[in-house]
C-alpha cells in the first residue's frame, strides 16, 4: 500500500472539536473546527460531527474524496474509554488509509511529549492526569463532578458558591468574593440553591474566574479556595510522577490560572506541552509535525 499523502488530527472535545491536516513532511495545510462529539453520550451525532470535520479539512487542504485511501486519520475523542469504542469509531470511517482512535487525553498526552514519554495533568471545567510510560498508559483522576476533579474550574466554582451561602447564613466570615457572587444572585439564597438545583459542572465553573481574580487581590476566602485547588493539581502531578513520567506537562485554562499557586517543587514538574493535542492525533496516526521554519524550508 502507498504511503499517506496526508495526516488529519482531530481532537474531540465535550465542549468543541478541532481538526488539523498536515503533509507527510509535517507542514500544516488545513484546519476546521466544530461543535461537540461525545461519543459516549451519543455515537451517532458525534460521528457525523467528525465526518463533517473530516471532510471540511481535507477540502480546505485541497485534497478530494477519491484521495482517502491515501489519507490517514488520527482522533483523540471524549468519551472514549476501550478497545471497542475505538473499533466503532474505525468501522464508521472505512476507505481512509489508517484510522487510530484513543481518548482525547491520550492524544494530549503525545502532543504534549512529541510521543515521547511522559505525563500530562489537565485542569479545566474537570480534571485528570495521564502517564504514558514505555507503551503504557495509566489515567487517574477525571471521576467527574461528584466524585472527583479536584483542582477544577467546577470545584472552585462549588467551592466559591459554598463560601457565599456559609457566609450568608454567618456560619463563616464574608469577602468581596461571597458578597459579589450573593450580588449574582441578588442577594437571594433561595434563587441560589434554585439555581444549583439544575447546574451543571460547567455552570459552576463560570465562576471560577471571579476566584481567580480575588484571590490576586488578596481576598482570604478566594486564596483559600485557589490553594486548595493547587493542592488537587499538585496531587495529581505527584501521582503521575509515581507512575514513572519523569516530566509531566500542564495543560488548560484553570492550570494556566494556577501556576502561580503551585508550590516550588511542582511548578518545576511542570512543564509546557510542546504540541497541542490535535497534533497529537497526528503523530498518534504516524505523522510528523514541523515547526514553522521547517514548514517554510
Amino acid at each position: 500500500m502507498a504511503s499517506p499523502i496526508a495526516f488529519i488530527g482531530l481532537d474531540g472535545g465535550a465542549t468543541r472539536c478541532r481538526a488539523r491536516l498536515r503533509d507527510p513532511k509535517g507542514a500544516g495545510l488545513g484546519e476546521a473546527i466544530g461543535a461537540a462529539a461525545n461519543i459516549h453520550v451519543d455515537f451517532a451525532a458525534a460521528v457525523a460531527v467528525l465526518r463533517g470535520l473530516v471532510d471540511e479539512v481535507r477540502d480546505r487542504a485541497g485534497f478530494v474524496a477519491g484521495q482517502n485511501p491515501r489519507i490517514a486519520i488520527g482522533f483523540g475523542l471524549a468519551g472514549l474509554n476501550d478497545a471497542g469504542d475505538a473499533a466503532k469509531v474505525r468501522q464508521a470511517f472505512p476507505g481512509y488509509a489508517l484510522v487510530r482512535a484513543a481518548n482525547d487525553a491520550t492524544t494530549a498526552c503525545i502532543g504534549a511529549h512529541a510521543g515521547a514519554d511522559g505525563g500530562l495533568v489537565i485542569a479545566g471545567t474537570g480534571s485528570a492526569a495521564i502517564a504514558r510510560i514505555r507503551g503504557q498508559e495509566t489515567i487517574i483522576g477525571g471521576r467527574g463532578f461528584a466524585l472527583g476533579d479536584d483542582g477544577s474550574g467546577a470545584q472552585i466554582g462549588l467551592a466559591s458558591l459554598r463560601a457565599a451561602t456559609r457566609a450568608y447564613d454567618r456560619l463563616a466570615p464574608e469577602s468581596p468574593l461571597t458578597r459579589e457572587l450573593l450580588a449574582a444572585f441578588g442577594d437571594d439564597i433561595v434563587a441560589m440553591i434554585r439555581w444549583a438545583l439544575t447546574a451543571k459542572p460547567g455552570d459552576y465553573g463560570a465562576y471560577a474566574p471571579r476566584a481567580f481574580r480575588h484571590a490576586a487581590a488578596g481576598d482570604p476566602i478566594a486564596r483559600a479556595i485557589v490553594a486548595d485547588a493547587a493542592k488537587g493539581v499538585a496531587a495529581l502531578t505527584r501521582g503521575v510522577v509515581a507512575l514513572g513520567a519523569e516530566r509531566a506537562a500542564l495543560v488548560g485554562g484553570v492550570g494556566e490560572a494556577l501556576r502561580p499557586y503551585l508550590e516550588p517543587e511542582i511548578s518545576a514538574l511542570l512543564t509546557h506541552p510542546l504540541y497541542d493535542a490535535t497534533d497529537g492525533a497526528i503523530l498518534f496516526a504516524g505523522g510528523v509535525v514541523a515547526s514553522e521554519k521547517e514548514a517554510a524550508e
